[in-house]
């Protein structure tokens, strides 16, 4: 496979020792882009992660591979060997493949409020749009389309991609990305009904996004109704995410795509949630929570661990039958009770004493 790299190339040992790996092998040897192992060719830099590949290690013709020590031994090439192969991958594509920064400017056709302030750094694309009272710090890239509100702040090295849209007083940290199409800030969903009728309420809080974090395409993250709605630092979100008004998100956190959050939620530090979860409103969810896909989360959870309440996929007369079953587990349930009381063998049910 031929490269694609923006990257002239570098040597082995020198990108052990940028990345923090070991290096095995022929230093001298040059990459310049990756590859899968099937994939790889000459000048191709590969990885492997686990067991499911590793008979794929001794027959790719990558020009050198990532590995951990426990893998080293499976291949002659030269090789850099990392305890976590994965996050070495990462830093090492980071390096071959770097992100080439906008022009320092801001474009002829983009709107700026004379009371906004714009770093002299900063790029701000064709037709973008920036409030009054904005402040954009140093070398800040605002993509084509953006819309910035009034009174929005934008830490040092922000990335906005085209046709964002950032509602007023919305607040993002250092090196944040957020990907085209995300609205930040946009009123939560608060309604008080009334006579049949729906009143609405205002949302006066903010969006507050920490430092290093990163928002998918077309996520949209509500404004708090009284409070702020908080993203800590280094949180991780996929596209089309719903996160609800004054939800927390704790710092290291990684949700998946098509989660929805409901309003007032508080998700802790280093949580995984799966793509599709649904999480509802008022909840707390511990720290180093796992939640796998498509489950539903009704209740709290106060103590760390994996949950998942998604269904496996069946063929679809066999998911008739067990849905039949399932619906008519409480008579089953009656039936057994009074079964065992008419022979003596009855233990006491959920909410009766025991003797």
């Amino acid at each position: 496979m031929p490269s694609n790299s923006a990257s002239p190339g570098i040597r082995l040992a020198d990108l052990a020792a940028r990345i923090g790996a070991t290096l095995d092998g022929d230093g001298e040897v040059r990459v310049d882009h990756v590859a899968t192992l099937e994939h790889a060719g000459p000048g191709a830099l590969t990885f492997l992660v686990g067991v499911r590949y590793r008979g794929l290690l001794a027959t790719t013709r990558a020009s050198a591979v990532i590995v951990a020590p426990a893998h080293a031994s499976g291949t002659r090439l030269p090789k850099l060997v990392h305890a976590n192969p994965y996050a070495a991958y990462a830093s090492a594509a980071t390096i071959l493949y770097p992100v080439a920064r906008a022009a320092a400017g801001v474009h002829a056709s983009a709107i700026v409020a004379e009371s906004a302030r714009v770093d002299p750094s900063a790029a701000v694309g064709a037709h973008a749009v920036i409030g009054d009272g904005a402040r954009i710090a140093p070398r800040v890239e605002i993509g084509a389309g953006c819309s910035v509100g009034a009174g929005v702040v934008l830490g040092e090295d922000v990335v906005l991609h085209s046709n964002v849209t950032l509602y007023a007083r919305s607040v993002v940290g250092a090196r944040t990305i957020i990907h085209a199409g995300a609205v930040i800030g946009s009123d939560g969903f608060g309604m008080a009904e009334e006579g049949g009728r729906w009143i609405k309420i205002p949302q006066v809080g903010r969006v507050v996004i920490g430092a290093d974090c990163e928002i998918g395409a077309n996520t949209t993250i509500d404004r708090g109704a009284i409070d702020d709605t908080v993203i800590e630092d280094d949180v991780k979100l996929d596209n089309q995410i719903q996160i609800g008004h004054n939800c927390v998100i704790g710092a290291h956190t990684a949700i998946a795509g098509c989660v929805g959050i409901a309003g007032s939620t508080r998700i802790g530090r280093n949580c995984k949630i799966g793509g599709a979860a649904m999480i509802s409103g008022h909840l707390n969810i511990a720290d180093n929570t796992v939640v796998s896909g498509s489950t539903g989360v009704f209740h709290s959870i106060d103590t760390a661990g994996v949950y998942t309440g998604a269904f496996p996929a069946l063929p679809h007369r066999e998911w008739q039958h067990v849905m039949s079953v399932t619906r008519r587990l409480r008579t089953l349930e009656a039936r057994i009770n009074a079964l065992e009381r008419s022979t003596g063998d009855a233990e006491p049910t959920q909410g009766e004493d025991s003797p």
